[in-house]
């Protein structure tokens, strides 16, 4: 099965698993897109403050990249992949929590790793993602 817009297609073949949550096996961006690839955002404010909770950090990572798509003239809804790392598998839910609110139907590909640490100690998840609109 595959879902299309403007310049996606959505990708969940029959012939394989469904995705385990809410994401799409594959997204084709078509020719003629721009494409933001962003680098990891963590979960810290303007501020400098770095919430304990990894919902509270979730939130600032993808809220970091909505800044980042802005400054590009893109959204969230132009997100065709996403990684997200956490540092504890107790992080995933919180984490897929918050991804799932922000993206609807059809979902982007997305990948979630369950890593050692980050850079500072008290940074429990990570976002990148790669966004792409039709020019």
């Amino acid at each position: 099965m595959t879902e299309q817009s403007t310049n996606l297609t959505y990708l969940l073949p029959d012939d394989m698993p469904p995705p385990f949550a809410s994401y799409s096996h594959g997204v084709v961006v078509k020719a003629g897109s721009d494409m933001v690839f962003c680098s990891g955002q963590l979960g810290i404010g303007k501020d400098a403050e770095v919430p304990q909770d990894a919902g509270a950090q979730a939130e600032l990572c993808f809220k970091n990249v909505e800044s980042i798509l802005k400054a590009a003239g893109m959204s969230l809804k132009d997100v065709v992949r996403i990684n997200a790392y956490v540092t504890d598998r107790a992080y995933m839910q919180p984490y897929m929590t918050v991804r799932d609110r922000l993206f609807g139907k059809p979902a982007p590909a997305s990948t979630l790793m369950i890593v050692s640490g980050f850079t500072r100690e008290e940074f429990k998840v990570e976002v990148e993602v790669v966004a792409a609109k039709r020019t």
